[in-house]
């Protein structure tokens, strides 16, 4: 059930953020995607060079623990018999189930190295599905750390990084697309269509250095 975390008044969008109420949220940073020998690694990798995403993600983990931001891990993890599949049948989440992808206690499931969790991070429950909320305690976590603005990037632009962001816009929060950490399939046709496009309707799309200036005014 969908529910806003700020009344219609209270809405957060377009305030100015401050490091005590922003979090930056990671989606799958995961082997699958990020390495030789994942999966789906040959079909990001394109985008991944043109953005320099993962380099990126380390630059901004680093800022963000630097000035006081939360970083927030979300990974997409499934049972090896996809019993926790929310629709093997059809679509992106049978192609999941037809390639057992992400499956829980793999190496391919777990966290790449370049961007683990370090000591101080929030690490969510494991989601079975795209969007970071259903599924795993995103919701409790930013509302028990007073998050008013929700950073997000990772894997895909234009499917589970999207996806949540559509939630937090709706919930109320404050959101902020970083468009160069992020990455999806077929090169840098999808990207583009997402952060030029449906990223400026739900979120204010920022570089990495957009948003590292953000907090140094």
């Amino acid at each position: 059930m969908f529910t806003r975390r700020f009344t219609p008044s209270e809405a957060k969008g377009g305030e100015a953020p401050s490091p005590e109420t922003t979090a930056l949220v990671l989606i799958d940073f995961q082997n699958e995607f990020t390495t030789e020998g994942g999966k789906m690694h040959e079909a990001v990798k394109e985008c991944m060079k043109e953005t320099n995403m993962l380099q990126n993600a380390v630059e901004v983990c680093n800022f963000a623990r630097s000035k006081g931001i939360k970083v927030i891990h979300s990974a997409l993890r499934l049972a090896p018999d996809m019993s926790d599949n929310p629709n093997k049948g059809l679509g992106a989440l049978k192609t999941i189930a037809d390639g057992q992808l992400f499956v829980e206690g793999t190496w391919n499931a777990e966290f790449c190295a370049q961007v683990a969790p370090q000591s101080g991070d929030i690490v969510l429950t494991p989601r079975p599905s795209f969007n970071a909320f259903p599924g795993s305690n995103l919701g409790a976590v930013l509302e028990d750390q007073g998050i008013t603005t929700v950073a997000l990037c990772g894997f895909l632009t234009n499917c589970c990084v999207e996806s949540t962001m559509r939630t937090a816009y709706e919930m109320g929060y404050n959101v902020v697309g970083l468009t160069d950490c992020c990455a999806t399939f077929g090169g840098m046709g999808g990207h583009r269509a997402a952060t030029e496009g449906t990223f400026q309707w739900f979120s204010e799309p920022l570089t990495l250095q957009q948003f590292k200036e953000k907090f140094q005014k």
